[in-house]
């Protein structure tokens, strides 16, 4: 498959089991790709054998909760490349285990920063090139927990709640621009450090980032230019 050839695609989160997914599902269908990260060291590990490193950018070290960080990172990428062509938001976390009375206004803060925040500036930062070109896809990632609340999960499942409507309220202001603004909503990802925490679980049920990584590839491309504003349930079995 070649449908995103030679289109630029910035990941964020790349180091992680599903920006590494995203990654190889949309550089084998010819993409060239930003990659960011926190920890440049991780990125190195995860893309030392990079086929074509002329063609993508290990952008490490940056800083997905700096705005200034963020967009220095989208300047950057447009300069080498001259286009941006997708954004795919893998960065996330998960925590909770306590009620709302007891949970702590840090953990909170942190679940916005992690979940929010961070596609809230690589959204902002790379809109105005996508403008330019009249041209785009973005794709963020919420949670099963975005449309139902779940007991001692309150603080994420309101993070991914915000993330879902982000990217309905993007959608609604871009969809006569040529920018397409979409959500995946995945069930519980099979990642190695899911099945330590849930050792007991059915993994069979669970989703495989590769599954995930394709439908983001087909939201990418232009075989869904008249889909935006979607949020896209990929649960696996589960």
């Amino acid at each position: 498959m070649s449908g995103l050839k030679d289109k630029v695609m910035i990941i964020t989160g790349a180091a992680g089991n599903l920006g590494r997914a995203v990654a190889a599902c949309v550089q084998a269908q010819g993409a060239r790709m930003v990659l960011v990260e926190r920890s440049v060291e991780h990125l190195k590990a995860a893309y030392g054998e990079l086929k074509g490193p002329d063609q993508h950018w290990l952008a490490g070290d940056v800083d997905m909760t700096d705005p200034k960080a963020v967009n220095a990172m989208a300047a950057e990428a447009h300069k080498r490349f001259g286009r941006l062509d997708g954004l795919v938001n893998t960065v996330g976390g998960f925590r909770g285990g306590k009620p709302v009375h007891e949970s702590d206004l840090a953990e909170w803060d942190f679940m916005y920063d992690v979940n929010v925040r961070t596609a809230l500036n690589a959204c902002r930062a790379v809109i105005p090139y996508m403008l330019s070109a009249q041209r785009g896809r973005i794709i963020n990632v919420a949670s099963r927990n975005a449309f139902q609340g779940s007991p001692n999960y309150a603080a994420y499942s309101a993070a991914k709640t915000a993330v879902l409507r982000l990217t309905e309220s993007l959608a609604g202001e871009l969809k006569t621009r040529g920018i397409n603004v979409n959500c995946i909503v995945p069930g519980t990802i099979d990642t190695p450090q899911n099945r330590e925490s849930m050792p007991k679980a059915d993994f069979s049920t669970w989703v495989a980032p590769e599954d995930i990584a394709h439908v983001i590839a087909f939201l990418l491309s232009d075989e869904a230019r008249s889909v935006t504003g979607a949020a896209v349930p990929v649960y696996g079995r589960s």
